[in-house]
């Protein structure tokens, strides 16, 4: 009877223990640190006679969890399922605790994605208020993750501690996206608005890896919600620029929405340009770094990880076509800090998706990370 005692004292403690913290994010709040948890293996049982019973095989433990693949469209919602293994549990009336991790290479930059204490439950970083658990019994520690994006596909970790027996379950989320050829994104470059001749747009462009758009590129865009209120050149060497909410500044109020145009212009006049980038062939993503960088520090932070620093144009196709969204201002190559919000919220573009822009700092400004880029 003291020996049981002890089991479930024992048991109780891995209970109540919790789970480690979170990655900050600097533009959201960090979750507050909770001390580290036991591993998943149960505490053993004293070494005591039994009655007549024979003695059992040996049992696969939960340290080799169970994998499964799901498959999930861009923008829809996607349930990663999970359940406690056993159900006859001394301490099912307790509930369960349950801690869903996304997980990296590098096990020491894994994500948390959801921490459920009973009727206590948090989300965080990109999953917070995206993330519910589905709960349909007392054993389920099943998620449902909702607007699903290219930025969530990976290998998630479902860990579940009940106090006698732990569960650990994988999942692979494969995300498809969309079929888009690919976006249209106003420029201007450091030095200010209206200051590109049309050959200073067409380099412009390419260095931020895409092209001059086309009239017919820049009416889609239009079609699709494109507002913006500052000419800019296209390939034809037409100056046009596209608004979807007639202003005074912008045409007037008189003018219904469409494409403005102002007819081909001298090639040696100076205006911003918009720029048209495809599909990525590589991948792109947020350096998780321990301190934020200048930009020469970050131009080689993504050397060293075998990448180079993102292009505007990069992170536009990953935003638009890819469901991006992280709300981390970051360095991209052209020294401009931006940040892509696909899901808007409160202080990360509340009001529309967008690709928002902080500005172009001083080069030896510490106050942001940085966006990368790896081709496949």
């Amino acid at each position: 009877m003291t020996s049981l005692l002890c089991i479930t004292m024992i048991s109780l403690t891995l209970a109540g223990s919790a789970y480690s913290q979170p990655l900050s994010d600097e533009w959201t709040s960090t979750p507050p640190p909770l001390p580290d948890h036991p591993t998943n293996t149960s505490p053993p049982l004293p070494d005591h006679p039994t009655s007549n019973t024979p003695a059992l095989p040996d049992q696969p433990t939960s340290n080799a969890p169970a994998i499964a693949k799901v498959f999930a469209n861009l923008g829809d919602n996607v349930t990663l399922p999970c359940r406690l293994q056993s159900k006859d549990s001394a301490f099912a009336h307790v509930g369960i605790r349950v801690k869903w991790t996304k997980v990296a290479d590098d096990e020491a930059l894994n994500e948390d994605v959801l921490l459920s204490m009973g009727f206590h439950k948090k989300t965080y970083g990109n999953f917070e208020d995206r993330v519910f658990m589905q709960e349909l019994d007392h054993e389920d520690a099943t998620i449902i993750i909702t607007d699903v994006s290219m930025e969530d596909m990976g290998k998630y970790r479902c860990e579940i501690i009940n106090g006698m027996e732990d569960t650990v379950k994988e999942i692979i989320l494969e995300v498809e996206g969309v079929a888009t050829d690919g976006v249209v994104f106003p420029y201007s470059p450091r030095v200010g608005r209206y200051s590109m001749t049309f050959d200073d747009a067409v380099q412009a462009c390419l260095d931020q890896n895409a092209s001059v758009a086309t009239f017919d590129q820049l009416f889609d865009a239009w079609r699709g919600g494109l507002d913006w209120c500052n000419a800019g050149w296209l390939s034809d060497s037409t100056v046009q620029y596209p608004i979807t909410k007639p202003r005074e500044p912008c045409g007037g109020t008189k003018n219904g929405p469409g494409v403005r145009n102002y007819g081909r212009r001298d090639k040696q006049s100076h205006f911003d340009v918009f720029c048209f980038s495809s599909a990525l062939k590589g991948h792109f993503y947020w350096l998780v770094q321990p301190d934020s960088l200048t930009f020469d520090e970050a131009v080689q932070a993504c050397i060293d990880d075998g990448a180079e620093i993102a292009k505007v144009g990069h992170m536009y196709s990953a935003w638009k076509l890819e469901g991006y969204d992280r709300c981390d201002a970051g360095w991209l190559a052209d020294t401009s800090v931006r940040y892509p919000i696909s899901r808007p919220r409160k202080n990360c573009s509340p009001t529309e998706a967008a690709v928002r822009f902080v500005g172009f700092p001083d080069l030896m400004q510490k106050s942001y990370g940085v966006y990368c880029y790896k081709e496949y």
